[in-house]
């Protein structure tokens, strides 16, 4: 871990003597930013040489701030600060250009390659843990970059570019670095399109849920249903759920999109056999949110759902964004009666530590293993191994994308409890899930004695 001293105790804030001083850290703030860029422009306007800003956001800093209040938030910004300006290449100014944001000016630095090196570096500094005293928290940091003058030759120009740059660094995941050019801001300009009329079909109730049986292996009976986002716009046609989900979540309306698919899908659940369970995907951002787990039980609650029958599938890459958040929301959800299960279980890192630490109910074997389970004996090893310590674990096991008959001979064979896949049943929508299950049961509401 970087020692690093802040550049002034936590409680007394520097006077904001100079109004182009942050007040906290005691850098710039975005006044310094615009008249820096402003002034080096000016200096190489007879023989304009390319410059670089570029700006830094802190991943998933506002859960932090939440759980640990603002004062740590306020530490660590001090801390991240100071570990900018102690690395900050020769000429460089450092700036805090709001909240959790940072700004450079990199004078030498004169084109793409240069700019993804100086990212490079700040990420990898950035990315030890910061020390609150009696804990230490890891963070990462998005980047973005713009070239002066090829990326604008005006402040605001230049600053939307770097911008731009920076929102595709965050769309990508975590601890991305993003240099400026014609072609992100196109791609920029189709994924805010897509936002908008996403955003429209959630106020209009237009995205839907399928459901997909999970059945027992032993008998195939139906044991329950996993919930999938399904969404048809008018002028788009069908856009994948890979597409939209991330960019619902990138965006900051995940949690309104997840109660419009809780809701559809609870309501639908409750029109099933009393047996059957709900199973829906928790997103990384809501597994970072310590308020998910409240928000979750009041909509089943509104519903009438029993939270038994609610199941809530998270992979272990939305796990590693926050492990300690994430345990809370899980411990919260586990102790009032909802099950929680790993997905994609074997893909991700660290997959037996995260099984140690966190108290689940069932483990899904990705569909990776599955498919090739036939053909290779490797992933016929690796199914046996899981099936074999989850059953020391006292963990149920589903095996996902089973696609034929072979494939479920072979799992049953292997001891796997459950199972899904279009072998068993492709996703449908709540009237044919209720065609579907009226096949199998003959106590469902609103059909026919067929005694």
């Amino acid at each position: 871990m970087i020692a690093e001293t802040p550049l002034h105790p936590i409680g007394h804030e520097i006077p904001a003597l100079r109004a182009d001083i942050d007040p906290l850290t005691g850098l710039g703030n975005a006044r310094c930013l615009r008249q820096t860029v402003i002034d080096l422009a000016k200096e190489r306007a007879s023989d304009p040489a390319p410059f670089t800003i570029g700006l830094a956001n802190i991943d998933g800093f506002k859960p932090i701030n939440d759980l640990f209040g603002p004062a740590a938030g306020d530490e660590i910004l001090c801390q991240v600060a100071y570990r900018l300006q102690a690395c900050a290449p020769e000429g460089a100014t450092i700036i805090r250009s709001e909240n959790d944001e940072f700004a450079f000016v990199l004078p030498l630095v004169f084109e793409r390659k240069g700019a993804e090196k100086i990212g490079q570096m700040l990420k990898e500094v950035l990315s030890a843990p910061f020390d609150l005293g009696d804990r230490h928290v890891r963070l990462s940091a998005s980047f973005g970059f713009a070239v002066y003058p090829f990326a604008g030759e005006v402040f605001d120009d230049l600053l939307k570019s770097a911008d731009t740059a920076l929102y595709r660094s965050k769309r990508r995941g975590r601890g991305q670095i993003t240099v400026y050019s014609q072609e992100i801001a196109q791609e920029m300009k189709r994924a805010t399109q897509l936002e908008q009329a996403l955003r429209n079909a959630i106020i209009a109730n237009e995205v839907d849920v399928h459901f997909q049986p999970i059945v027992d292996l032993r008998n195939d009976a139906v044991v329950g249903f996993e919930a999938l986002a399904r969404w048809c716009d008018a002028d788009l046609g069908y856009v994948s759920p890979a597409v939209f989900v991330p960019l619902a979540e990138e965006r900051g309306f995940i949690d309104s999109l997840a109660e419009v698919l809780l809701r559809k899908a609870a309501h639908a659940a409750l029109s099933w056999p009393k047996e059957l369970f709900l199973s829906f995907n928790l997103s990384s951002a809501q597994l970072m949110d310590p308020a998910t787990s409240r928000r979750l039980l009041s909509i089943i609650s509104q519903i009438g759902l029993d939270p038994r029958r609610l199941e809530l599938e998270i992979t272990e890459t939305a796990v590693m964004a926050d492990a300690d958040i994430a345990q809370k929301i899980v411990s919260e959800l586990r102790a009032a009666g909802v099950r929680v299960s790993l997905d994609d279980f074997g893909t991700g890192q660290s997959s037996l530590g995260r099984l140690r630490d966190f108290s689940f109910d069932k483990v899904k074997i990705d569909r990776a293993f599955v498919s090739r389970i036939s053909a290779d004996r490797a992933s016929e090893h690796i199914i046996k191994a899981i099936v074999s310590m989850c059953e020391g674990l006292e963990l149920e096991v589903v095996a996902e994308g089973i696609e034929d008959f072979s494939e479920a001979l072979k799992l049953k064979a292997l001891g796997c409890g459950l199972g899904q896949g279009y072998f068993y049943g492709k996703p449908a929508d709540a009237v044919a899930t209720m065609r579907y299950l009226a096949d199998r049961y003959r106590d469902l509401p609103g059909q026919p004695d067929r005694a």
